[in-house]
């Protein structure tokens, strides 16, 4: 381990980039479906930092490397391909062409695995419409190396460009502008360009049969046409919504933004690749109710894309502050009760992780420690919701959103295309606010260094919280002897987000009995109901009463559903209850194949399964 030390910048990456940069990216890849392979060549443009250093280091991850040479002279340069680290991959060492040339074109010739962790290839009978096999990319945080050799850090940010060859009838997209299709006879070939620079883990592909709507000047929404109305329908509301987010953020420099809704497999509610978000089905309520997703989404436009945490160990830097603006889009968008109702509604997820991963865990500090820690471990809520918490706390300090909205344009502005950590923002934000005598209460260690909870959870308006939880209280002190206590009125008024916050708390109290929970059934119809987050704690609150009935509709729910906030706390669930911890196990075992490696790799660890 010791030769192959990760490097002193990021603790996940052997890359070097404070030696040898990596500045533009050209891809040239043609896809096999039959063979589940990516194969071609990638072009690095490389730029030396210290002019005494003759070589760079790349990261990669079960690459298959055929040649290696400078694209200019044609020469063979030499490398090294050192022997594999599970799940951070070789490290790629290749000596430079010239030790007086300070910049220079790297050719490789590669392909990837089958089993590449940064790919999903889908089987017919995985997508919507059961005809096509189906591929998209999942590369946060660090499995860009499984597709290209880069510098897979977030501390580098590149210009990219890409030439993809696949089958005729497919689709081509990328985290890219669409720069023109030429079709041939043996497939269609696709061109893409993003001249503005982004780390590796923002490239991403997807290649299948894929139908397009237009929802606003700049926007378009794309799905397999099983999907395409429905998401269309969804969807509508995007080009607002983006037009809401650059009156909180400042101009939105990406030129497009595209969704594209992919098969239920898709491991997160969204991913924020520039110019073209991913985003899960689940999403496809009917009535536009978890479109706040895809605020979150546009906010990464800002948070994360435009300004990237170094490395992950400061990942709060990019999801704390997209929570943050996110809740703020909301609020202009619906009313800054719905903002604050978010926010509360949020705090018992916190709790439930903090408690989850241990009081003192290091994991649960907004600033975290990876050395011999993997991205993937160190995933939970933790970053998004502390995180925002801090930021909401920070603003109130200061004198609340007229003080702080300045201070956010100009913070974007400020660090915009460029990678930083915690204390590039600590200082700025103590330099501009250096005349309020309210900072210096701030204590920066506990919150950013401390384990557990927030010292400081926000006053939030609790207005729309207030209704729920008299009806909360209700229902955990009826008997079940006579009828259920809240009424047909009662429920119609609440919204989707108020029954989804009412189904929270009721599966965190004590477990009610079956026969309370099917006049809850009954009053609310939730075994048939459509919005996901809805179905998901329905679910959580039959298993926490052990309802044996329940449990193959839950089975049968998370072989299709891929994503983790979903599938992990459901396994965890059925893990923790004697009766159905096997049956948990088994079904994992049997359905792993069709799951993606971050899902994988999260619910051995959930289930305790030791390979």
């Amino acid at each position: 381990m010791s030769k192959q030390a990760l490097s002193p910048m990021d603790p996940s990456s052997f890359s070097r980039p404070e030696l040898v940069r990596i500045t533009n990216i050209e891809l040239n890849l043609s896809v096999n479906f039959d063979k589940k392979k990516l194969s071609g060549n990638v072009h690095l443009s490389v730029k030396k930092v210290d002019e005494s250093v003759n070589e760079i280091i790349l990261d990669t991850l079960k690459l298959s490397i055929q040649s290696v040479y400078e694209l200019e002279t044609k020469k063979d340069l030499k490398y090294t391909l050192f022997e594999l680290i599970e799940e951070y991959g070789s490290k790629l060492v290749i000596e430079l062409p010239d030790k007086d040339k300070k910049e220079c074109v790297i050719a490789i010739e590669y392909e990837t695995s089958p089993d590449a962790s940064g790919l999903q290839w889908l089987e017919p009978n995985a997508t919507a419409g059961k005809k096509h096999p189906y591929l998209f990319s999942q590369f946060q945080p660090t499995h860009a190396r499984s597709v290209l050799p880069c510098q897979d850090t977030p501390a580098v940010k590149i210009k990219y460009s890409a030439t993809i060859s696949a089958p005729p009838e497919y689709t081509v997209l990328m985290s890219a502008i669409r720069n023109g299709t030429k079709e041939l006879q043996s497939g269609r070939i696709s061109h893409f360009v993003q001249d503005v620079p982004l780390p590796s883990y923002l490239i991403a592909i997807a290649v299948g049969v894929l139908e397009s709507r237009r929802l606003g000047p700049r926007c378009h929404v794309w799905a397999e046409k099983e999907l395409i109305e429905e998401s269309a329908h969804e969807f509508a509301n995007t080009e607002h919504q983006l037009e809401t987010a650059e009156k909180i953020c400042g101009p939105y420099v990406w030129g497009i933004y595209d969704l594209l809704v992919l098969p239920p497999s898709f491991p997160w509610g969204g991913m924020e690749n520039p110019c073209l978000t991913f985003v899960t089905p689940t999403l496809l309520a009917g009535d536009r109710s978890l479109a706040n997703v895809v605020a979150h989404e546009i906010a990464h436009s800002w948070t994360g894309n435009l300004i990237t945490n170094r490395n992950f160990e400061h990942f709060w830097l990019n999801e704390g502050f997209t929570v943050f603006v996110e809740r703020k889009i909301l609020g202009l968008l619906e009313s800054p009760q719905s903002q604050d109702f978010d926010a509360y509604g949020r705090v018992g997820d916190l709790e439930e992780t903090v408690n989850l991963l241990g009081k003192t865990s290091p994991l649960t500090q907004l600033v975290i420690d990876l050395k011999g820690v993997h991205p993937d471990d160190a995933f939970s809520v933790v970053p998004y919701e502390k995180g925002q918490t801090f930021l909401r706390y920070l603003e109130t300090t200061v004198g609340g959103p007229a003080e702080f909205e300045p201070f956010l344009k100009k913070y974007f502005d400020n660090f915009k295309y460029q990678s930083i950590e915690t204390d590039d923002f600590k200082n700025f934000f103590e330099d501009y606010f250096s005349s309020n005598p309210n900072i210096k209460k701030i204590d920066w260690k506990t919150w950013l260094y401390a384990p557990g909870m927030p010292p400081v959870i926000p006053d939030y308006d609790k207005t729309l919280a207030v209704v729920c939880d008299e009806i909360i209280q209700k229902f955990i002190k009826w008997n079940d002897e006579t009828p259920i206590p809240i009424t047909e009125e009662e429920k119609e008024k609440l919204s989707s987000s108020q029954i989804i916050y009412v189904l929270e708390k009721i599966s965190r109290a004590d477990p009610q009995s079956t026969n309370k929970l099917e006049a809850l059934n009954k009053l609310f119809d939730l075994d048939n109901v459509k919005n996901c987050e809805i179905k998901f704690r329905w679910f959580r609150t039959c298993l926490k009463a052990h309802w044996e009935e329940k449990v193959d509709a839950v089975l049968s729910w998370i072989n299709v559903v891929g994503r983790m906030k979903y599938v992990r706390p459901l396994y965890r669930d059925m893990y923790s209850w004697e009766k159905t911890r096997t049956r948990a196990v088994e079904n994992f075992k049997q359905n792993s194949k069709s799951m993606m490696h971050v899902v994988v790799f999260t619910l051995k660890k959930d289930l305790h399964i030791r390979e």
